[in-house]
């Protein structure tokens, strides 16, 4: 192909006109044939090279074509990859395209080395779309490279070394005992003026003499002329304004939209080296500062009792001393209740372990109680809650104990009590009371009674006739399953209160003997709770896990709105400071281990919420509606019951009656025939006895 190209070149070249102009291009080309020649063998090589050229171009595009019809064919027919079922293809084509693929195979390989245009992987076509089958072969060796003797003297053997790693941090124990800040309180009153020392304030005459003196003083003089003006000009604003008025008294308090939430303020330990339960905590009516707390041990047969002879001491505490207990006061046995004198706040009542009751009076020097009363006379168990009444001297109070009595006191005289009354059943059965609630605005001889069965008891002394005015609320679903820890009336709504017992709290109304509402059952056996005095719908729960939990009706009813994590000790007393009025945020929260905690709640704990009084009272009065319902329809269907039970009865007792009467007439018909009988068969006897007589006249006559 070369040759035949430079020999058509040098014809070519022999028939062109370019050897002047090669001429003179190149100078030393001089016979004319050499011009020829140069130029048939330039154009040959030039038209071999065009020709290889366009050969390859057409070879790569014929590739290419293929490739993408290839691609083509197996996007449409996606049954398989044969070409010999595929129905776009006939057997020729397939026959042809097998062929080529072969070729064309070869020639991609070589292109491939030149010019790295695609890579192509070739199988047989009866291979074309099977899936790969693996399968678990033996260890087989697919190269071994052997050492290279040149790199050998290279090799440098390593020395092993062992090293060691710990990430663990280094920790030690250090102990830190701080000192303890003691604080108390000082204070100097200053009731006018800065008197000399030489000048008694208490002295009249030395007062008047001082004021003269002071009042012939030039700088006197010249400092009321500068004040006076002054002075003038305040009292004429306050003369003409009224500070004291309320403009925003017409506008209600505002919904309060803060999550729920409680902070520790202060811890009150109980000074004692004996861990002693506090068993009731009570605040002072005036004073927020203030708060008595009973210590006692109530676990039956504790081993403490075997020890040295337990501590019966109860504190006084002030709030913004939490180290030291304001007041002592040493019983002769450990106190379970205390309360402060509504009336006369320096007066305290409280029971005992051992059954006593005590008064103290504040304001007399020592610790002791200024009347205690006669053990004969007095409970036979622990004392578990007592109550001022109300009285016109505001002397009189009543105290409940698990011995089933309940005993009404006069501090003047406590010798003896002034009423007793037995808690019984009608059957006579008695109740251990375990608390009590008494509120004079619910009515002065109302008293509500929580027993150590589960049952609740209402005591009214006006009713006394009727089973000593004793009346039981529900037995059944509706008590506990344990003693009640805990009963008190609603601050707001007199009529429903609230008892603690067993795992749950309920909600009941004097109208009725089953719980109106129930939480629902807590995780841990709760000890105490008690009402927000604050707010209609919150209350208090505490429980033996350490968790104080606040349940607030006003926004849910179904789970707790917050709890509070106090400790790991068992929660055994809780009670909230205020009022009505005001109040409501500082909580005091007692454990078994003698230690009360002081929180503090949000606002939106403590603070009444708009319409809340009434959405709560419209609530309670809803399900009081729908226990009354369900109560009439359960008597309804008792009533259809017992009617269907008497018809029964009827009709079994019809059918006796007619038995009774069958019989009674077949005795009668018996009796009957068997007197006809006999009446028969006397009859028959006469009329033989005639007969013979009869007969043996005749004879003698014949005779």
């Amino acid at each position: 192909m070369g040759f035949t190209g430079i020999a058509v070149g040098t014809l070519m070249g022999l028939s062109t006109k370019l050897g002047s102009n090669v001429l003179q291009k190149v100078p030393y080309m001089r016979q004319p044939w050499e011009h020829v020649l140069f130029m048939g063998v330039g154009a040959g090589l030039g038209s071999y090279l065009q020709n290889k050229y366009h050969r390859d171009l057409e070879e790569v595009e014929e590739l290419r074509l293929y490739l993408e019809r290839r691609e083509d064919v197996n996007k449409k027919a996606k049954r398989c990859d044969c070409y010999l079922c595929c129905d776009h293809w006939s057997r020729k084509d397939a026959i042809h395209g097998s062929l080529s693929i072969r070729r064309q195979t070869q020639r991609v390989e070589t292109l491939d080395c030149r010019m790295e245009l695609a890579y192509l992987y070739t199988k047989q076509r009866e291979s074309f779309g099977r899936y790969c089958d693996f399968r678990n072969v033996d260890a087989k060796v697919l190269e071994s490279i052997p050492c290279t003797d040149a790199l050998e003297n290279d090799y440098v053997r390593r020395r092993p070394m062992v090293t060691r790693l710990d990430t663990t941090p280094h920790m030690s124990e250090h102990e830190v005992n701080t000192e303890r800040l003691v604080t108390k309180h000082s204070s100097m009153r200053h009731v006018e003026g800065g008197w000399p020392k030489d000048v008694d304030p208490a002295e009249q005459s030395d007062v008047q003499r001082f004021r003269k003196k002071a009042e012939k003083d030039d700088d006197y003089k010249q400092a009321v002329k500068s004040l006076g003006p002054v002075v003038d000009r305040a009292l004429k604003q306050n003369n003409t304004i009224n500070i004291y008025q309320d403009y925003f008294a017409h506008m209600g308090e505002a919904a309060t939209t803060e999550q729920p939430s409680a902070k520790g303020l202060a811890v009150f330990r109980d000074p004692e080296p004996v861990k002693r339960t506090v068993s009731q905590i009570d605040w002072h009516p005036e004073s927020p500062q203030k708060m008595a707390a009973c210590y006692c041990i109530l676990n039956f047969q504790d081993p403490k009792f075997a020890s040295a002879r337990l501590p019966a001491n109860s504190y006084i505490w002030d709030v913004l001393n939490p180290n030291t207990p304001e007041t002592t006061l040493k019983p002769a046995s450990p106190l379970v209740c205390m309360r402060y004198n509504p009336k006369s706040v320096d007066q305290l009542v409280a029971g005992s372990y051992n059954g006593l009751i005590s008064f103290f009076d504040l304001r007399k020097s020592g610790a002791a109680p200024a009347e205690t009363s006669i053990i004969e006379h007095s409970h036979h168990d622990p004392v578990y809650d007592v109550f001022w009444i109300s009285s016109k001297t505001g002397n009189q109070c009543c105290s409940v104990s698990t011995d089933g009595w309940m005993l009404w006191w006069d501090i003047r005289h406590l010798a003896q009590p002034t009423q007793k009354l037995l808690l019984t059943d009608k059957d006579g059965l008695a109740f251990g009371g375990s608390s009590m609630e008494y509120n004079t605005e619910a009515g002065p001889t109302k008293y509500l009674v929580g027993t150590e069965q589960g049952a609740v008891l209402s005591v009214n002394l006006r009713n006394a006739k009727q089973n000593n005015g004793i009346t039981m609320y529900d037995l059944g679903a509706g008590k506990h399953h344990g003693a009640v820890c805990a009963i008190q009336r609603n601050p707001t709504h007199n009529k429903f209160f609230l008892t603690i017992g067993d795992w749950t709290a309920r909600l009941w109304c004097e109208d009725l003997k089953t719980p109106i509402m129930s939480t629902i059952y807590h995780d841990s056996y709760v000890t105490a709770g008690c009402w927000s005095p604050t707010r209609a719908g919150v209350f208090f729960v505490t429980r033996m896990d350490g968790v104080v939990d606040i349940w607030d009706f006003f926004y849910r009813q179904n789970e707790v709105a917050y709890s509070h994590k106090v400790g790991d000790v068992a929660l055994s007393s809780v009670s909230v400071q205020g009022n009505a009025g005001s109040g409501g945020k500082l909580v005091a929260v007692g454990d078994c281990n003698g230690m009360i905690s002081l929180m503090e709640l949000s606002d939106g704990l403590a603070v009444s919420q708009p319409n809340e009084k009434a959405a709560i009272n419209g609530m309670f009065e809803r399900e009081t509606k729908r226990e009354k319902n369900l109560e009439a329809k359960e008597k309804e269907l008792r009533r259809k019951k017992a009617t269907m039970e008497e018809g029964a009865a009827d009709d079994r007792g019809g059918s006796l009656k007619d038995d009774k009467m069958e019989e009674l007439l077949r005795t009668v018909d018996a009796n009957f025939l068997g007197m006809i009988k006999e009446a028969e068969d006397s009859e028959n006897k006469n009329m033989e006895h005639k007969g013979g007589d009869a007969l043996g006249g005749k004879g003698d006559e014949d005779n």
